[in-house]
């Protein structure tokens, strides 16, 4: 907002902290409990901080519209109706989340076990704190807007009758407006350019009825790629993929596959008993097995 009362930035980057926090928690929990750390698992912020931040969004999009609703002096209604809108979708999402990651750690592979239990466990801490310490995050930002509070300095604006300049007005206000002695808070908020657009642009498009038809169309054909492409998956995993491009690892397998792909796996055999060499009768007894297995 250009409003330097009603500005969120702290907001925003408290939602990033609170998924910085879900990461610190989790990492230190696993390793606590001595579950590896691999390379993999530093992936796993990245994951974090996307769904933090989405949970972040949606908790602030609930609280503006109910404080559109209410009465904005009484914070707990307010903090009640953003929790009973928001709630479910974060938590559906991260219960969707934990349980695909908890999931993979059935898997075979140590590596993929570990960044599933690493990611799995920030994912239920980054909705603890989105839950508790995000909350009380919109809560302590309300009641700086309510104290007339810049978002920067928290110092009180310009609550006296006085007129101030345009350059005050327009670093403390986030206008250039010489009425300023009304609070910032008592204004009415206008609503957001992105609801406009989706309630009178967007919604109305998609339900015409022949934009609805060709939804349908594209959904199928969609669908039916997708069906096709499940047919065509096969198991297993080219080692190619497992190197850079520009390693030497590449031109080796090239070269493995395309003159001795016919001849299948090496076979090796194994004595694990104790043979004497020494004896001929011995060595031809090992020198015939090995042409019968040829």
């Amino acid at each position: 907002r250009l409003s330097c009362i009603r500005n969120n930035i702290w907001l925003a980057c408290c939602g990033v902290l609170s998924a910085g926090l879900a990461v610190l928690s989790s990492f230190g929990l696993m390793l606590f409990c001595g579950v590896p750390f691999v390379v993999t698992v530093a992936n796993a912020p990245f994951l974090i901080l996307g769904v933090g931040v989405d949970d972040m969004f949606i908790m602030i999009a609930s609280w503006e519209q109910s404080s559109r609703k209410k009465d904005k002096s009484h914070v707990k209604s307010l903090l009640a109706e953003t929790y009973a809108e928001a709630a479910l979708s974060v938590t559906i999402t991260t219960l969707t989340d934990v349980l695909a990651f908890f999931i993979g750690t059935w898997t075979a592979f140590p590596s993929v076990r570990s960044f599933c239990l690493y990611t799995g466990t920030a994912f239920v801490f980054c909705y603890i704190y989105t839950m508790t310490f995000f909350g009380a995050v919109i809560a302590l930002n309300h009641k700086r807007e309510q104290g007339n509070r810049h978002w920067l300095t928290c110092m009180r604006v310009n609550e006296g009758k006085a007129e101030k300049s345009c350059l005050y007005n327009a670093c403390c206000l986030g206008k250039c407006s010489r009425h300023s002695s009304r609070l910032e808070t008592k204004e009415p908020e206008g609503e957001h350019p992105m609801n406009i657009f989706f309630r009178n642009y967007y919604g109305p498009f998609f339900t015409n009825k022949w934009m609805k038809l060709l939804v349908v169309l594209l959904y199928g054909a969609y669908l039916g790629g997708s069906i096709y492409g499940c047919t065509q998956i096969r198991e297993g995993i080219d080692l190619r993929n497992l190197a850079s491009d520009d390693s030497y690892v590449i031109p080796y397998y090239d070269a493995d596959d395309k003159y001795f792909s016919a001849y299948g796996p090496r076979i090796m055999v194994v004595v694990t008993a104790s043979v004497d060499y020494w004896n001929e009768t011995v060595r031809l007894g090992i020198e015939n097995c090995t042409q019968n297995l040829e």
